[in-house]
């Protein structure tokens, strides 16, 4: 029998990563036990019933009791420091102990937690379902198409490849038998594995995987204490936010972990603007509010604001304000502003013209206001969509202020050239349209930012000139708690822009005046395949230079490979920028998550999707309500399709511009309110031709080509983004028709 020790003033309860995210994909009421089974062990591991005790023969690996049918695996790492590494079902053999590998990594320090049985499980699953069964046996003699079979026993270790897993590594075969083993590995033996599969060369892997988590002192594999504070766990300590946890049902959700390569991107000093692009669920969005933390955990003392933390999206502003708190607490969040990019223009705008106040109009308005000044003046040479883009994408786009400058503007994708002639007519109407907007007292975010931009832009100058003046240039001397005046200082220190695909070029030209080129001053996050607005840039035109400081993310801890494989066959073999000139090639996005196919259903009529939407839901009954999400095209659709919820009896609620209206029932929403968001179940429900893309769209195709392409390239992008906001599961449905974008798979055809 086990004697407990004399109670400790505070017992610490860690819990990696990957335990973490395994225990995020258990059924919802056994996550709840596992949050209170954590709040109750940390009180007192020897009471509650929860008959801690030792597996046989092993006096490090330990078992608690979770609820009637799980158990929780623990490594004693001293006695009152505990990591919790697996929860496992009690009728699974858990106790059987030559099952588990546990030690401490010789090269990246960290302490490694394997259940073989499981691995293999998967691996001969996946082999099976490949219909390649792997070779038995546990020597580590390769078969010829061995998919590592260029690498050694002693070259993988050098990696930093869990070695337990080192014999079956060297017998796989397949991608299916390698995904199978990666689901269940250490993360840094999933990404070491899948870039060398994906071609990347030993070194490359070695300096861009291993090497930025090698510690810089001597790995000492006997050493629990220091290797326990290296590896990537959360430490639980306080019961408060337990509590808050159990009460919210927010679970694995509270707290982001940092993957190794994403960490170094985090803590990096740059010498200029950074960029960091990435598929969906690889991260990008957590690398920007750890980021942000970073910064603030370097700014000298002081109650100012220097940092700036935008994007475009107004429902993704108030996420990361709500995440960036969670993370880093209030302290984290008072250095910070945290706004959506016109609030942030508008802002500046009022500043320079205060008392001035002009109704905001959208851009379906302001079009209809071009056609009406084009009929009063008696104007039929240019068409109101062609001038209502020209304006907006390359006047207001690029934050054009005089004719002049506008005969230099670049318009690359508009698809019509225009002679110096024609330019000077459509600057000479454009101004005459403006004109009729501010009789009207009317005005458009475009036009918002435009002014912003130049406004902050001129102010840039005054800073400049003063900086000269006084022979003192750079950052130290700009940004301070004080001062003679606002127009001495730049507004930020540092800005870091999440969903950086969706800014226009006067968004950029706004934010490049805002902070002063020095080391670190701008970072973006995004992805041009989910771009949904049609902003098109090149970063280094509006002086934000990220060459030689640009990364990319390849793993997704989101979406399943599944899910995130049909995806990308919506926009595969599709041309997108990279927002420098350049092109952003989909390929070698890889999740390591597997899950099921996705459900793919086509119906004859709208009310027979409707109903089948309905049937999908209460199908999921596993999961709560909140968790599901029904994305469609229209706002009539979404209407439809929450009506015929109510009457089955299906709470619903809407999702609006500021996010959902109501915390209870299934999420409904067009599919750009869906951006950023993720669901463990989504339905991605009227992905029939017509509506994805619209019938308009096709209207561009004998009028202008380079406007039917860019159209049609949005309506991909906004079908991506909906399929990915899905974590476990993914329905797509369709009426009538199924949407030219869903020709990559068979299972949708006609």
């Amino acid at each position: 029998m086990t004697t407990p020790p004399t109670p400790a003033a505070r017992v610490v309860l860690r819990v990696p990563e990957k335990a973490d995210g395994e225990i995020a994909r258990l059924d919802r009421a056994v996550i709840g036990a596992v949050y209170q089974f954590q709040r109750e062990f940390r009180r007192d591991p020897w009471g509650n019933g929860l008959r801690l005790k030792p597996l046989k023969g092993d006096s490090r690996l330990w078992s608690a009791r979770v609820n009637r049918d799980y158990r929780a695996l623990l490594l004693k790492l001293g006695e009152a420091d505990w990591m919790l590494v697996a929860v496992k079902p009690r009728s699974g053999g858990y106790e059987n102990l030559d099952r588990y590998a546990y030690g401490i990594n010789q090269v990246t320090g960290d302490i490694e937690y394997v259940d073989l049985d499981v691995v293999t499980d998967s691996v001969f699953r996946r082999a099976a379902a490949s219909g390649v069964p792997i070779a038995s046996g546990t020597t580590p003699q390769q078969p010829e198409d061995a998919l590592f079979a260029a690498y050694s026993s002693a070259q993988l270790a050098e990696l930093g490849v869990a070695e337990p897993l080192i014999p079956i590594i060297l017998k796989l075969t397949t991608d299916d038998e390698l995904l199978g083993l990666v689901e269940y590995a250490p993360s840094h033996t999933a990404e070491v594995l899948l870039r060398l599969r994906d071609g990347v060369p030993f070194d490359d892997v070695m300096e861009q995987v291993t090497a930025p988590v090698v510690p810089e002192e001597a790995v000492d594999t006997d050493d629990w204490h220091a290797a326990a504070d290296r590896s990537r766990a959360i430490v639980i300590t306080d019961d408060e936010a337990l509590q808050q946890i159990l009460e919210e049902g927010d679970f694995g959700h509270w707290k982001r972990f940092l993957h190794p390569t994403q960490r170094k991107l985090v803590t990096r000093a740059y010498s200029g603007p950074a960029r960091v692009s990435g598929g969906p669920g690889t991260g990008k969005t957590i690398v920007a509010l750890h980021r942000v933390k970073h910064l603030v955990d370097n700014l000298p003392p002081g109650r100012n604001r220097p940092i700036l933390l935008t994007t475009f999206n107004r429902n993704l502003a108030a996420d990361l304000r709500t995440r960036l708190v969670a993370l880093g607490g209030p302290e984290t969040s008072a250095r910070v502003d945290i706004v959506n990019i016109d609030q942030l223009a508008t802002k500046v705008v009022r500043e320079a013209d205060t008392g001035t106040v002009k109704r905001r109009i959208n851009d379906k308005s302001a079009l209809g206001e071009w056609r009406t000044f084009l009929v009063e003046a008696d104007e039929d040479r240019w068409e109101a969509e062609f001038l209502h883009d020209e304006w907006n994408q390359v006047i207001l786009g690029q934050a054009v202020h005089t004719r002049s400058e506008y005969f230099r503007a670049r318009r690359a994708g508009r698809g019509r050239s225009l002679a110096r002639a024609d330019r000077a007519e459509i600057w000479a109407l454009v101004e005459r349209f403006t004109q009729r907007l501010d009789r009207l007292g009317v005005e458009t975010h475009a036009q918002i930012a435009e002014r912003a931009a130049m406004l902050e832009t001129e102010r840039k100058a005054k800073i400049d000139r003063r900086q000269q003046q006084l022979e003192a240039p750079g950052p130290a001397n700009i940004h301070t708690e004080s001062g003679s005046g606002a127009w001495l200082r730049y507004r930020y220190r540092h800005i870091v822009v999440d969903e950086a695909q969706d800014m226009s070029a006067a968004h950029w030209k706004l934010m490049r005046a805002m902070v002063p080129a020095a080391p670190n001053d701008l970072f973006l996050v995004g992805d041009t395949h989910q771009r949904i607005y049609d902003h098109q840039v090149t970063l280094g035109s509006l002086g934000v230079n990220i060459r030689g400081r640009s990364s990319r993310l390849t793993l997704s801890y989101r979406t399943t490979r599944e899910i995130l494989q049909w995806a990308q066959g919506v926009v595969d073999g599709v041309r997108y920028d990279d927002l420098d000139g350049g092109v952003d090639d989909i390929k070698g996005y890889r999740s390591v998550l597997h899950g099921e196919l996705p459900i793919r259903r086509g119906l004859a009529t709208q009310a027979q999707e409707r109903d089948a939407v309905a049937d999908q839901i209460e199908a999921w009954s596993d999961v709560r309500r909140a968790d599901i999400a029904v994305c469609v095209p229209t706002n009539e659709m979404a209407a439809a399709v929450a009506q015929r919820l109510m009457e089955r009896g299906i709470p619903a609620t809407e999702i609006t511009r500021d996010g959902p209206t109501g915390d209870e029932g299934v999420h409904i929403g067009t599919m750009y309110r869906f951006k950023g968001l993720e669901y463990r179940r989504m339905i991605v429900a009227g992905v029939s031709e017509g509506l994805v893309p619209r019938a308009a769209v096709d209207v561009w195709a004998g009028r202008d080509a380079a406007r039917h392409a860019r159209e049609l390239l949005r309506a991909r992008s906004l079908l991506f983004v909906a399929a990915t906001r899905a974590r476990d599961a993914l329905a797509v449905f369709w009426h009538g028709e199924p949407s030219r974008f869903l020709r990559h798979d068979p299972a949708c055809a006609p």
